[in-house]
């Protein structure tokens, strides 16, 4: 592929899931990607996957991107800053006013620095997890500051841009105000959930079905690497954890005393709430749109759910959304399908000729 705007080399440091998705993305539009990580291991692999070659002593890379975790960010990026005195650096760390700080207090060349970070990951880590597509569509912040100029960090957005991300400005305090209530108070509450299934009897967890596997999905996230994201991160999430653990006292005293009263409303206002809260989120490729759902039984034998699929674009109708549940127990799977509320009574009926067994429909 040729259609690229970063013309290379580019230098990424760290090979873990995310500088291998990047490396094996700019490589594959035809970007000269050069590896280096502290790890022979961990950078022979990422090699062997096709994320790059590895780094040369006398390279002179356009731009550096710094893949390495949190508690060591900001000094990676002094070194990087100090040994390619040509190249612009951005690193992809989660948290975006400790590294800024960091390099403050080290007295690095900040015309050269931007922070960046791509909201897009996995729950699996290492070079063995990454994806080429792995930041299609997502948002990419870009964390502007008063020492480096636009024209200078324009590379970062071309990268942004190159990997198929959305690139967002903001400032360093904004990210991670936001990052705060949008994915890292999710993992600690993720995390705190899934923690009550430690203790939980087996015939409960084989009740577990798609809500709390959606709740907990990032519960199985690395410790270790969370442990740098919430400290770094630490006043910001404080915050937003405090007004989380306000409105769950108020659900534990209504449900204390279900039938006094005021206690139904509690609990219906802070349903509701949830409710105002997640219209909030974008769908498809950001829009604002609800999406009426509907749930088809599937039978759990190869070329189903594929027929499934087919036929539904052989109806015209567009699919928005697609989850998949395996109904315990039972050879059958649940797919849910989210379309637009106009297409959803002919889809219905259409799929019902053919045969197909829909569970219900969701508005």
């Amino acid at each position: 592929m040729t259609d690229r705007r970063l013309a290379g080399p580019v230098r990424i440091v760290g090979t873990g899931l995310l500088g291998t998705s990047i490396g094996l993305s700019l490589t594959a539009r035809g970007v000269d990607v050069e590896l280096a990580d502290i790890s022979p291991a961990s950078l022979e692999l990422a090699i062997d996957y096709g994320a790059g070659r590895e780094a040369q002593p006398d390279s002179q890379p356009q731009l550096i991107v710094v893949c390495v975790p949190p508690d060591v960010t900001a000094r990676t990026v002094a070194e990087q800053l100090r040994d390619f005195p040509n190249a612009l650096v951005t690193d992809v760390a989660s948290v975006k006013v400790a590294p800024l700080r960091d390099l403050r207090a080290l007295g690095a060349d900040l015309s050269r620095y931007i922070g960046s970070h791509p909201m897009a990951g996995r729950e699996r880590s290492g070079a063995i997890a990454a994806r080429a597509d792995l930041f299609i569509g997502r948002p990419w912040v870009i964390a502007g500051h008063h020492e480096i100029s636009y024209g200078t960090a324009a590379p970062v957005e071309q990268l942004a841009l190159d990997l198929g991300a959305v690139p967002i400005e903001m400032t360093a305090e904004e990210h991670d105000r936001n990052v705060a209530l949008v994915s890292h108070t999710p993992q600690v509450v993720s995390s705190l959930l899934a923690r009550r299934l430690t203790d939980a009897s087996d015939s409960a967890a084989a009740l577990a079905g798609q809500g709390l596997r959606d709740t907990t999905r990032i519960a199985s996230s690395d410790p270790e690497l969370w442990v740098q994201i919430l400290r770094a991160n630490a006043p910001s999430i404080v915050e937003t954890l405090r007004a989380y653990r306000d409105d769950l006292d108020e659900v534990i005293g209504a449900l204390e005393a279900p039938d006094a009263a005021g206690s139904r409303r509690t609990l219906a206002e802070s349903l509701a709430g949830g409710n105002a809260g997640v219209s909030r989120l974008p769908g498809k490729h950001g829009q604002a749109r609800h999406f009426s759902r509907l749930i088809v039984l599937v039978d759990d034998k190869p070329g189903e759910l594929a027929r499934l699929l087919t036929e539904i674009g052989e109806f015209g109708v567009n699919m928005e959304d697609l989850r998949l549940e395996h109904s315990p127990g039972a050879q059958i799977g649940l797919a849910e399908i989210s379309v637009l509320p106009a297409a959803e009574a002919r889809l219905v009926k259409e799929l019902e000729s053919r045969g197909w067994k829909i569970s219900e429909a969701l508005a």
